[in-house]
C-alpha cells in the first residue's frame, strides 16, 4: 500500500540545503517505519539559473525564484529553510500562516525578538515545526543522553565543550556573508559555539548564568568578487563563556574559527560523581565512557554501531560506521514521525528562542565584561 506523500520545498539550496536535500532523499531508503513519502518536490533560491543547476544537482521537480508563491501552493506540505539567518523569521512567520510544517536550520533567528516572534507564529498556527541541531542525533550522543539519564554518571558537575575550525586563518579570505552582522546575527557564537551550548542543554540542563569574552582577530576582508576593495568584519571570530547550569553544574563553552589545524573539531565531556562520558564529532561513532567502580580503571571506548544503539538499526552490520549526513537523516526521521503525530520534535522553536537568550547573555556579557542571567 503506497503511503501518503509530504511534499518539500526547500529554501536555499548551498552547504546545509545540500545536507537537507540528501536527507530527504535517503531518509524513506533506510527507515521502513516512515507514514509518509517524503517527494523533493520545489527548492527555491534568488538566481534562477543557479537555483534550476541545484534542481537537477539535488534531485528536486521544480524550482522557483520566489519563495512567497512557493508557500502560497496548497500541495506544499513542508518549508525546510536552509537561508542566512537574516531570513529565517521571515520566512518561518509566513509558512507557519500559509499552514505549512516547518524544519528551520540553525540558529533560530539573528534576535531573541525575531525568534520570540517565529514561537508566536507557529504557536498560533498550530504548526509542527523543528529547529535543526543535528548533532543530537548523532547516535554517541543520543546514547550518552540515555546513560546520564540512567544516572550512570551520578550528579552531573562539569560540562565543557569546544567547536574549534581554522577556515578563516588566512587574512586575505573573504568576507563572506558569515562574516557580516546583519545576515549571520553573530559569528562563531551563533554558528559553532551554539552547537555546544545547545549539546549542553539536551544533556545536562538549563543554563542560567554566564560570562563571556567575543574576539575579532582579523578587522577587515577582500570583499568577495572584487579583492582590491576590503570591507568590515563585525562578527565575532571566536567566542567563549563560564556558564552556571540550573543543576549546579558549571561548564565551559568555546567556538572558534582560528584554531589551525582543527577542520570540525566539535567535542565535550562530561563529568559526574560517579563517571565521565566523551564524545569527538571527528570520531563521531564512539562514546568515551568511565563509570566509577567498573571492572577497568580507565576510560573505555564504546563503538556506537550496534543496532541496540539509537538509530543504529536502520543502517549497517555492527562495526560499519556512519558519517555526518547520518545526523541529518536522523532529523528528517523524527520530523517526519512529529508530521505525523501532531508534535513538534525537540529541539522545536521554544528551544530554538531559549539558545537565542543564552547567546544574547553571553553576547551582552561580552560587551559588559560581568556575568548575566539568562532570562525566559
Amino acid at each position: 500500500m503506497a503511503k501518503p506523500k509530504l511534499n518539500v520545498a526547500m529554501i536555499g539550496y548551498d552547504f546545509m540545503g545540500r545536507a537537507h536535500a540528501n536527507a530527504w532523499r535517503q531518509v524513506g531508503h533506510f527507515f521502513t517505519d516512515l507514514p509518509f513519502e517524503p517527494v523533493l518536490k520545489v527548492v527555491v533560491g534568488r538566481t534562477a539559473a543557479k537555483v534550476a543547476e541545484a534542481r537537477d544537482r539535488l534531485g528536486f521537480e521544480e524550482h522557483a525564484t520566489s519563495w512567497r508563491e512557493v508557500l502560497g501552493r496548497a500541495d506544499i506540505h513542508v518549508v525546510d529553510i536552509c537561508t542566512p539567518g537574516d531570513s529565517h523569521a521571515e520566512i518561518a512567520i509566513a509558512a507557519a500562516q500559509a499552514q505549512k510544517a516547518i524544519l528551520c536550520e540553525k540558529p533560530l533567528a539573528n534576535t531573541v525578538a525575531e525568534a520570540e516572534q517565529m514561537l508566536a507564529a507557529v504557536t498560533r498556527a498550530g504548526v509542527v515545526h523543528m529547529l535543526c541541531h543535528n548533532y543530537r542525533r548523532c547516535p554517541a550522543v543520543a546514547l550518552a543522553k540515555r546513560i546520564i539519564d540512567e544516572g550512570q554518571l551520578g550528579e552531573i558537575h562539569h560540562y565543557r565543550g569546544v567547536y574549534l575550525q581554522d577556515w578563516i586563518v588566512d587574512p586575505e579570505f573573504p568576507r563572506v556573508w558569515r562574516l557580516e552582522k546583519a545576515r549571520a546575527g553573530s559569528g562563531s557564537l551563533g554558528d559553532i559555539l551554539s552547537h555546544t551550548m545547545d549539546l549542553s542543554r539536551y544533556l545536562v540542563g538549563e543554563p542560567v548564568e554566564v560570562s563571556g569574552q567575543l574576539k575579532t582577530f582579523v578587522s577587515e576582508r577582500p570583499l568577495p568578487g572584487d579583492p582590491t576593495r576590503r570591507g568590515k568584519v563585525d562578527v565575532d571570530d571566536a567566542a567563549q563563556a563560564l556558564v552556571k547550569f540550573a543543576s549546579g553544574a558549571i561548564g565551559y563553552y568555546e567556538g572558534t574559527r582560528f584554531a589551525p589545524g582543527r577542520k570540525n573539531y566539535n567535542r565535550l565531556e562530561i563529568n559526574g560523581a560517579k563517571g565521565s562520558l566523551v564524545w569527538d564529532l571527528e570520531r563521531m561513532n564512539e562514546l568515551d565512557l568511565y563509570v566509577e567502580g567498573g571492572p577497568l580503571s580507565g576510560f573505555r571506548t564504546i563503538s556506537v554501531t550496534d543496532g541496540q544503539h539509537p538509530y543504529i538499526a536502520a543502517w549497517w552490520p555492527p562495526g560499519h560506521i556512519i558519517g555526518y549526513e547520518h545526523s541529518f537523516t536522523h532529523t528528517v526521521h523524527d520530523f517526519i514521525q512529529g508530521v505525523a503525530e501532531g508534535q513538534s520534535p525537540r529541539p522545536n522553536f521554544e528551544d530554538g528562542l531559549q539558545n537565542q537568550r543564552v547567546l544574547d547573555a553571553i553576547e551582552r556579557s561580552a560587551s559588559s565584561g560581568r556575568w548575566v542571567e539568562v532570562v525566559g
